[in-house]
């Protein structure tokens, strides 16, 4: 559905989804029509679950259950943003890098064209698009099929192409992270594609927004403290640090970086 949406329409949901909630006198003024028109728009989008009306405006829904792909791309923007800046600040020149599936893998490698003789490793077809842009990086991709919607590529394939790599760095998402800092996803085929990234880089990278601390999800699949740096967009809520236990993790936010906490 949410091809056919105008470009305002489009543009209204990804501005509330990035501030999480907007007011329609705000919106009207914003895309310069009148609180008529917004009101159309709003009201249809609210009819088809993009957004919701509270007083005085919309803000974006719950999430639950995996959205799609083109959704995903336009939720968190500016927050996927800081989080892509932050890795690329740590990946040098002349790395080889292994990257998941997910929005947030995908912003941190359009933040990384700046970097000079990548070697990219990924199970997904908008990643290796990017990275293929570049004449002086090399872009290898697994076999297989190709999940509609996402561009991803799931599976045993998957999970050996990975195997056959010792990379720099691994780079992947989550789907969300449970109360006990358990990482979650919605199929066994994605865990198994992240976990294989994780078992063969030297150095691996959580990426994730906010959003993702206590986000529920069916398939869980490694906890937090797996992994050597996790970057976030705000700081992580004390309950989760807590989960880290005795792991030393680097923890990365926009102003401030907790190196080799132990909590």
């Amino acid at each position: 559905m949410i091809d056919t949406y105008s470009d305002r329409q489009l543009q209204i949901i990804k501005t509330v989804s990035e501030t999480g909630f907007c007011a329609i006198d705000a919106l009207s003024e914003h895309f310069s029509v009148s609180t008529q028109t917004i009101r159309r728009d709003v009201n249809a989008l609210c009819e088809q679950g993009e957004l919701r009306r509270v007083w005085g405006g919309v803000e974006a829904p719950p999430i639950s259950g995996n959205l799609l792909y083109a959704k995903r791309r336009i939720m968190n923007v500016a927050a996927k943003r800081k989080i892509a800046l932050q890795v690329a600040a740590h990946i040098p020149d002349g790395s080889s890098i292994a990257l998941s599936i997910g929005t947030t893998p995908e912003m941190a490698i359009a933040a990384l064209q700046e970097k000079t003789n990548l070697k990219i490793f990924t199970n997904n077809l908008n990643i290796a698009m990017q990275a293929s842009g570049r004449h002086d990086w090399s872009v290898t991709i697994a076999g297989g099929s190709v999940r509609s919607g996402d561009r991803d590529i799931l599976g045993a394939e998957v999970e050996a192409f990975f195997e056959r790599f010792e990379v720099d760095f691994g780079i992947f998402g989550v789907a969300g992270v449970s109360q006990d800092g358990g990482l979650l996803d919605f199929s066994e085929a994605e865990v198994g594609s992240r976990r294989a990234i994780l078992k063969n880089c030297r150095t691996s990278y959580l990426v994730m927004d906010h959003s993702k601390f206590g986000r529920t999800a069916d398939v869980r699949g490694g906890h937090l403290s797996d992994v050597d740096h996790i970057f976030c967009d705000q700081a992580i809520p004390q309950q989760f640090l807590d989960k880290l236990g005795l792991a030393s993790v680097s923890v990365a936010v926009p102003g401030k970086v907790v190196e080799e906490q132990a909590l």
